[in-house]
């Protein structure tokens, strides 16, 4: 019995020996991979490389943030690579916090204007030392990865940290989406805010909960707004979070 176990054992050994061998012995043609198609790009000049079984760890420096996400894609698109440890650092320009919430800001607000989703979209920003902390809820993942980009490529974004909720797919919670808006912009004193697509009343349905995000003038406003919206067919709930200028 013991024989037995001790034999297992070896074979264990053995293969587990195989094995790291088998992923080690493409290192080298990984380094000359990883080289070329780092060096290849402008961008990552300063970005160096190292490999161990297969996992590849960058490190280095990138002046924008979406520089450091595109060399880890490039690398890990490249044969035998197993893994990606991303240690590089964004060296680019410095922007103070301040000026960072305010450009941003400022083009989330743009981001989707023209867009059939743009009003039922909302976003959050959180900055603090370089880092951007995106959240709230959108409609549909095109309009989070929009807005990440736009975040991403920022000159300043020293890392980005992602706390967008998609909503669900709902043919239940479009319709309540499109009733609220019909409501809330074919009123005679609400039909003003629709003029500026950059600073709509957002209308967020999560399962047939419906929360308003933006800013009006008035109290009145407000208070008119959430009115028209508990009055919308379907709507489970009306939470009114309107601020008031």
């Amino acid at each position: 019995m013991k024989k037995m176990i001790g034999l297992t054992a070896a074979l264990l050994v053995l293969l587990s020996m195989t094995a790291l061998a088998a992923t080690g012995r493409y290192d080298q043609q990984i380094q000359q991979a990883v080289s070329m198609k780092v060096h290849d790009s402008a961008k990552l000049q300063n970005v160096q490389s190292s490999i161990e079984d297969g996992i590849v760890t960058l490190t280095g420096t990138v002046n924008l943030y979406q520089d450091k996400l595109d060399a880890a894609k490039k690398v890990k698109k490249l044969a035998n690579v197993t893994g990606v440890r991303n240690q590089i650092s964004v060296a680019g320009q410095t922007v103070s916090d301040a000026q960072l919430q305010k450009t941003l800001s400022k083009k989330l607000a743009y981001d989707r204007v023209g867009y059939r989703d743009n009003a039922f979209n909302n976003l959050t920003l959180d900055v603090k030392d370089g880092t951007v902390t995106v959240g709230g809820e959108t409609v549909n993942y095109v309009a989070r990865d929009s807005a990440l980009a736009t975040v991403q490529r920022m000159p300043g974004v020293k890392d980005v940290v992602n706390e967008v909720k998609v909503l669900p797919t709902s043919i239940f919670d479009d319709q309540i989406r499109i009733r609220t808006a019909r409501a809330i912009y074919r009123d005679s004193v609400l039909g003003r805010y629709a003029i500026d697509p950059v600073d709509p009343i957002r209308i967020i349905v999560d399962n047939g909960h419906v929360t308003l995000y933006g800013t009006v003038q008035s109290q009145m406003d407000k208070n008119i707004a959430g009115l028209r919206a508990n009055g919308v067919f379907g709507a489970f709930s009306v939470d009114n979070k309107i601020v008031v200028n």
